[in-house]
């Protein structure tokens, strides 16, 4: 069933109308929507809606309201990634899956073996902006997430706080992330930021950076990933531990 992103001003007891252009050139034009067809909204609230378009007119679309309910397509910890960005379409890759895997907001970093400049990645964020609301469309998001200015990890943590700060590192990690986990048990509405590097992986100075501030430097395994498959992998794991840990 399609999938919208409304503001609940849109929303009057049991009909809704879709005025806003870029819904109403999706429905309308893009699918060819026709009376009788289901939508499914979601607004601001996290309030999902469960619809059937009732009439569409050169300007807006009514739909009337069979349920509504609170969205369960959110995690249960706030979930953050700040990366080392890719070329091109592996980064546009990592952008739709870190938003499939439910990341609240991906920080852009640009670490000392970043195969893309600054200026280029500063150039981006727009676009990666818009895979994100795309992709939380097509996998019935209760949120979008968002993608950051570019930033360091000096001022990340100046401006920011989290539970748990854990780096995916090839090569010199050994502990594991249920090995963090039993000491450092999981708690819901924890917020966590989950650091992934570049192709070429960390510098010296960058894991000396990270042993100073205290992170969790953990392994993936004995295989080396590429940095796209890092994120999947790495995030996959942490969501699946914070599922079952306490299980």
């Amino acid at each position: 069933m399609p999938h919208f992103f409304i503001n609940s001003n849109q929303v009057n007891g049991k009909t809704a109308e879709i005025s806003d252009k870029e819904n109403y050139q999706h429905i309308a034009r893009s699918l060819r929507a026709r009376a009788g067809e289901q939508l499914l909204l979601i607004d601001e609230n996290q309030i999902q809606y469960e619809t059937f378009i009732t009439q569409i007119t050169n300007s807006k679309i009514t739909v009337s309201i069979e349920k509504s309910y609170p969205s369960k397509r959110f995690l249960d910890f706030d979930l953050y990634l700040a990366q080392s960005p890719l070329r091109s379409d592996a980064q546009s890759f990592v952008i739709e899956k870190a938003t499939e895997l439910g990341v609240s907001g991906v920080y852009p970093i640009i670490t000392d073996n970043c195969a893309v400049s600054r200026s280029v990645v500063d150039k981006k964020i727009s676009k990666w902006n818009r895979i994100m609301y795309e992709s939380s469309k097509q996998c019935e998001r209760a949120n979008i997430p968002q993608c950051f200015e570019v930033t360091t990890f000096d001022n990340l943590l100046a401006e920011n706080s989290f539970d748990k700060i854990i780096v995916y590192c090839e090569r010199i990690a050994q502990k594991t992330l249920r090995d963090l986990f039993e000491s450092n048990p999981v708690r819901q509405n924890d917020k966590v930021l989950v650091i992934i590097g570049p192709e070429g992986g960390f510098s010296q100075r960058e894991f000396d950076y990270f042993e100073k501030n205290n992170f969790e430097m953990l392994t993936l395994g004995s295989l080396i990933l590429r940095a796209e498959t890092a994120v999947t992998v790495g995030l996959g794991n942490l969501i699946y531990e914070y599922s079952n840990f306490n299980r």
